[in-house]
Order: C-alpha cells, then sequence, then structure tokens
C-alpha cells in the first residue's frame, strides 16, 4: 500500500498537463460538432451562398476573356486570374460574418448557457473558429469544379494547397469575427459598421476583380500592408499550375499569421466575456 501511495504521489506532473490537454481536444471537439451540425441541418444556406460567386464568375468571365483577348492570360482562361480572387471573397463574406450569428446568441442567452458549462473556454472559441474550415474549403471546391466546363484548367494538387491555404486564413478571419462579435455586444450596429468598413476596402486593396498594376502609386502601396494581397497572389499562383514560388509562400505566411492572431485574439475576447 505504501508503495502505491508513493508511486502515487510522485507521479510527474506531465500526466496531469496531458489530461488537461485531452480535455481541451475533448472540449475543442465538442463545440465543433456542435457548429458544424447547424451547417448540415440548413443545407440551404451554404447552398445559397454560392449563388453570388458564381454570378460574379458568369457576368465578369466573359468580360475578362473579352480585355485580355481570347486566349486569357498567357494562352489560358481568364478563369485561372479570376475564380481565385472569387474565391477568396467567399472566404471574406463568409468567415467575416460569423460573429453576427454569435451576436444573435448573445441577445438570445444561448452564449450565456455554453459558458454555464464546464467546457474550457479557449476551446470555445477555437472549436467555433475550426468550424469555418470545412465550409469554406467545399464551397470553394464546388465552385471551382463547377468553372471547369467554362475553360478553367484544373491542378489538382496545386488546388488543394490553395483550398489549404484558404482555410487557414477563414479560421483566423472567423475568430476575428467572433471576437468583434463579442466586443459589440449590445450595440449590433457596431459589428456591421466596422465589418463593412474593413472588408470592401481590404478587397479592393487587394486586386481581388481588376489587377493594381495599372493603379496610383498610393493604392499599390497599401496593397503591400494588405494580408488579403498575399492570399490572392497565392491562390492565382496556384490555379495557373505554380507551386515552389514567392507569391505561393508568402501566401502561406499571410494565412498562418492571420490564424494565429486571430485565435489570439479571440481566445483573449472570450476570456473577458466570462
Amino acid at each position: 500500500m505504501t508503495d502505491v501511495i508513493t508511486r502515487t504521489e510522485t507521479t510527474p506532473y506531465p500526466v496531469a498537463d496531458r489530461s488537461r490537454v485531452g480535455k481541451w481536444l475533448h472540449d475543442t471537439g465538442a463545440v465543433f460538432t456542435r457548429e458544424i451540425l447547424v451547417v448540415l441541418r440548413d443545407p440551404f444556406s451554404l447552398i445559397f451562398s454560392l449563388l453570388q460567386p458564381l454570378v460574379f464568375l458568369g457576368l465578369f468571365g466573359p468580360l475578362l476573356d473579352g480585355m485580355l483577348g481570347a486566349g486569357g492570360i498567357e494562352g489560358e482562361s481568364a478563369l485561372q486570374w479570376f475564380l481565385p480572387g472569387v474565391l477568396v471573397m467567399i472566404a471574406i463574406f463568409g468567415t467575416g460574418m460569423v460573429g453576427g450569428n454569435l451576436l444573435y446568441e448573445l441577445m438570445t442567452g444561448a452564449y450565456e448557457r455554453i459558458l454555464a458549462t464546464p467546457l474550457d473556454r479557449s476551446s470555445i472559441l477555437v472549436g467555433r473558429a475550426l468550424k469555418e474550415f470545412a465550409p469554406l474549403v467545399v464551397q470553394a471546391l464546388l465552385i471551382t469544379v463547377v468553372a471547369i466546363p467554362f475553360g478553367l484548367t484544373f491542378y489538382p494538387l496545386h488546388v488543394l494547397v490553395g483550398l489549404l491555404i484558404l482555410g487557414v486564413f477563414g479560421i483566423g478571419l472567423g475568430a476575428l469575427s467572433y471576437a468583434l462579435g463579442l466586443a459589440a455586444k449590445g450595440r449590433e450596429w457596431v459589428f456591421w459598421g466596422v465589418q463593412q468598413s474593413v472588408i470592401f476596402p481590404l478587397l479592393l486593396l487587394a486586386g481581388m476583380m481588376l489587377p493594381l498594376e495599372a493603379g496610383p502609386g498610393w493604392m499599390q502601396a497599401a496593397s503591400k500592408v494588405n494580408p488579403l494581397t498575399y492570399i490572392v497572389d497565392a491562390e492565382r499562383a496556384l490555379f495557373t499550375g505554380i507551386m515552389w514560388d514567392a507569391d505561393v509562400a508568402w501566401g502561406i505566411v499571410a494565412a498562418l499569421v492571420t490564424c494565429a492572431v486571430g485565435l489570439w485574439v479571440g481566445i483573449k475576447a472570450v476570456m473577458r466575456s466570462i
């Protein structure tokens, strides 16, 4: 008995640390499952969100082909250049608005009931943010497949890397949106005002729809400090079949930094909301 007690009392602390990590992973998985089931139970919203990108492709694609010539960019369809910008637009609008759903939970008291559970507080934010990955990647993949009959050259491995970059970026952006939702509790106009004021300048300064090379110098300079620019450039390089390129490397860096900063800010916001 003494030996048993001794061994129990001298059990190294890493065992307790592993149990805490296990609980955190379990709680994060529980939150992720809860959030993703909401999406699966309402697939119409996911399908409806595909309409706007398809309209952009249907209307802007022919215009770009007409402007750049029937051969498109470097002998390829203009979709190779335009589609990546549309996919980034999906990420921005899809994950940038999720804080609005959190505002609704704050109004109904659902968020407070979640806080009353024994869930690890950081897992609440991380689980929600991870939920943004799957719908975003599925939407982007579906639109890419739809564009193939219209002239898009499909590079499977390159597209996979591009979707992973987009998903990681979406996790960080979703976390920032949740943090903004918590900060705007009781003042919904603050969330939507900030969200709209930030998203559209970022999209325009990333050259999402039109190239910035012909723009004024101040606009080109502003695009260099816009993380979205590096995501768009990386997606365009990958969708044209280029893998080992500086644009791809900078896009990966921008996605990872956005993800890390977003999760850090979001977790801090959740901890302050307790």
